[in-house]
């Protein structure tokens, strides 16, 4: 999942950095096939190249060596909403067919079953990148068909490509199990590709709507040698590989 999320990323974009999968999967990139890559988090920090693998945005290794720090209000207005973000790089407690993200509360908004920590800066990101990709682990819980609550937006109920709306929105969904696309004529999740040993009854019974499938239906490249080494030099306290 980490290693076909960093191959979204091309050499030179300009990617907001969520922490998480999202994290890991920039900072391979960065390390592998993109060494031009300018990562951007949410506190300030432009252009972060951290020795270690940061684990919040607020981590003083995000400041060492990199190109520049800037205030939050800064970094969101004339970086994000400049439109001077490639790429948004997200995860949610919820994805829903749409694409819609939900890292607010699971159940009622009123009388939640779970308070999550809230948007941060992923609305924000969801609106105004450039594309957005989505990463992170599949169960029938977390892909229901529509979010509980939608605290960052996907295909539906906003003009793409509007002033209210300037972003393309989610381009790709990778999971632990496959990844997905958007390519279909209401914008809905589709599944281009599943990873090596993993069948379309898995999938079926990991997600809460019946999903599109393309045809013909892929088979994801696994990670490389060097990928592998590279992701485990980067989590040695297997903080996100488990």
């Amino acid at each position: 999942m980490i290693a076909r999320a960093a191959r979204e990323l091309r050499d030179g974009e300009v990617v907001f950095v969520g922490i998480g999968l999202p994290n890991l999967a920039c900072n391979l990139a960065r390390l592998t096939r993109a060494p031009n890559l300018v990562l951007i988090y949410e506190s300030g920090a432009v252009g972060a190249v951290p020795e270690r693998l940061p684990v919040s945005i607020g981590d003083p290794a995000l400041a060492a060596g990199c190109t520049a720090v800037a205030s939050m209000a800064d970094t969101f207005h004339l970086i994000l909403q400049g439109g001077r973000i490639d790429v948004g790089f997200l995860g949610g407690a919820q994805v829903d067919r749409f694409g819609n993200l939900n890292t607010t509360v699971i159940g009622e908004y009123g009388r939640p079953k779970v308070r999550l920590p809230g948007s941060g800066g992923a609305c924000e990101i969801a609106i105004h990148s450039k594309r957005v990709v989505v990463v992170g682990a599949q169960k029938a819980r977390s892909f229901p068909e529509r979010v509980d609550f939608r605290t960052s937006p996907g295909h539906d109920g906003l003009a793409r490509g509007s002033r209210e709306a300037p972003g393309a929105g989610p381009q790709v969904v990778i999971t632990d199990l496959g990844v997905y696309d958007f390519a279909t004529p209401i914008r809905e999740m589709r599944l281009v590709s599943v990873h090596p040993g993993v069948t379309r009854s898995q999938v079926r019974e990991n997600l809460g709507w019946e999903v599109a499938i393309a045809d013909p239906l892929g088979t994801t490249e696994p990670p490389s040698e060097r990928e592998l080494s590279v992701i485990r030099a980067l989590d040695p306290d297997r903080l996100h590989l488990g």
